[in-house]
């Protein structure tokens, strides 16, 4: 069963003017005056004291006390002039959801749910944190932090600015919940890859008295794709036929999606085939779905077929069948359709120049990506100088890769595997005094390479593995299996050899 934390039945509100004129107290002191950072902090928490007196704090309101106090007292030297005229002149229109709180806040006219649910969720969509904390401290003050649509909005907020803690807190402490709550909780965590909470909120929801709907659907199918669990995606894909969603295009295009992710091609053709109705979705997913597969003439077949449909392509449509023509190798292919995009008022973006880079790169043709490069109308990135330095590495260009290689630390100076690279690159042309200041300066700045990981699903579940990590329960049995198989493998060798011999 779902804990329901107990309501806020204490709540005395206070009135919120007074908060926020302390608040805006606060701001204009430290600009003025240019405070320290600890007299900030204190002033910060005099605001938290006046909007609850410390004899008069349940448990239920300590915890959005405490989400407010780990805010001020992460971000108190980071209220700066800049930072409050960005948050506060975000917004190109006066009547923004915002500033018609705070005008109605401050002429004493009386304050909605509505409106503060307006307000959160333009604050979520400009990512304005600063400006959404003080929201949800209103929220306290005028007693609305009990309203369901009220904390589902503060789920959002928080979610969408990348504090999920405090998003996860909000939603434990809500005394009701709803199916819009449960929803924006699982997508928050489903659109940062947290896929084992995204897993673990959506069977909860399952437990409770509230059943998932079509968006929520959407989302669980989205945290199955980042995990690659596809057990789960045909659990939920069943779902979705039992709760009659299996006709809803979005709930289609994240079938398609999850299935071509977690590589079963044939299962997302299906699905596609089989749509009712198709939108622009749906066909780039289904050729983003060839691509990671490596079928271009399937992708190409399909983006042929998209456009006898009457179908514009958009920079997806373009992305995926540029991948296609890389992971192919099909170099005229690829410039055919890179030099296409203009005509269906499509503009070339990083991705579309990265493509080229590497299908040119990987083709042998390292210097006409070096050409390329140079000629790029937008600045390279890092990754565009990587796959440039994957090339020379796999055709033996050690110049052009020295300075790929010296471009890309420009831009990422702490990866360690680039200036590994780097060294090798040097030591390769007899560079002995540059291979050895560039390992010098990886061992004294204690770099590292993160270590890459594989997964394996097992009865609905996912198994992780990292490079020397031994935190798996099972580790020894796993390590004995692999031996064993070495050895045998080894046993099979030797007999082909000695038969050979016979």
């Amino acid at each position: 069963m779902i804990r329901i934390p107990p309501s806020y039945t204490n709540f005395i509100p206070f009135p919120s003017a007074l908060l926020l004129r302390s608040y805006f107290t606060s701001f204009s002191s430290q600009i003025s005056k240019q405070t320290t950072k600890r007299k900030s902090f204190d002033k910060g928490l005099r605001v938290l004291d006046i909007i609850y007196p410390k004899k008069i704090v349940t448990d239920n309101r300590q915890t959005h006390l405490s989400i407010l106090q780990d805010f001020l007292q992460t971000n108190s030297g980071q209220f700066t002039d800049q930072h409050v005229t960005h948050d506060f002149s975000h917004s190109n229109s006066m009547e923004d959801s915002v500033f018609v709180l705070f005008r109605l806040q401050k002429k004493g006219l009386r304050v909605d749910s509505r409106v503060l649910s307006q307000a959160l969720s333009s604050c979520g969509s400009d990512r304005t944190l600063n400006v959404g904390i003080q929201v949800h401290c209103l929220a306290i003050t005028t007693g609305f932090i009990t309203n369901v649509y009220v904390g589902s909005c503060l789920i959002t907020f928080y979610s969408k600015c990348g504090v999920l803690d405090n998003a996860l807190r909000v939603f434990d402490e809500m005394p009701l919940r709803n199916v819009v709550s449960w929803t924006a909780i699982i997508t928050g965590f489903a659109q940062e890859s947290k896929a084992e909470v995204c897993l673990d909120l959506y069977h909860r929801m399952r437990q409770s008295e509230f059943k998932p709907n079509d968006f929520t659907m959407t989302s669980f199918l989205s945290a199955c794709t980042c995990n690659g669990s596809l057990g789960q995606g045909r659990i939920a894909h069943c779902q979705t036929i039992h709760m009659g969603f299996n006709s809803h295009v979005h709930i289609a295009n994240s079938l398609i999606s999850m299935y071509s992710k977690c590589g079963d091609i044939i299962d997302a053709l299906y699905i596609f085939e089989h749509m009712h109705t198709k939108d622009l979705v749906s066909w780039n997913s289904m050729i983003n779905g060839y691509s990671q597969h490596g079928l271009a003439s399937q992708a190409i077949r399909l983006f042929e077929e998209m456009k006898q449909q009457k179908m514009k392509p958009d920079a997806i449509t373009f992305l995926g069948i540029l991948s296609s023509c890389r992971h192919a190798g099909i170099v005229e292919e690829g410039w055919f359709y890179f030099n296409s995009m203009a005509e269906y008022g499509v503009k070339s973006e990083l991705d579309h120049y990265s493509c080229i880079v590497d299908l040119l790169g990987r083709a042998g043709f390292v210097k006409d990506a070096w050409d390329f490069i140079k000629k790029m109308p937008i600045s390279p990135n890092a990754v565009i100088w990587g796959s440039l330095l994957s090339s020379c590495r796999l055709h033996g260009n050690v110049w052009i890769g020295i300075e790929a290689a010296e471009e890309r630390l420009v831009l990422r100076p702490w990866c360690s595997a680039t200036h590994l690279q780097l060294a090798n690159l040097y030591a390769s042309v007899g560079c002995w005094d540059q291979a050895g200041r560039v390992r010098k300066m990886v061992k004294d700045k204690g770099m590292k390479n993160d270590p890459g990981f594989s997964w394996i699903e097992i009865k609905n579940e996912v198994y992780w593995f990292r490079a020397e990590d031994k935190s798996n329960t099972k580790v020894d049995a796993i390590l004995a299996l692999m031996n064993g198989l070495v050895d045998h493998m080894r046993g099979l060798v030797y007999s082909v050899a000695d038969a050979r011999k016979k």
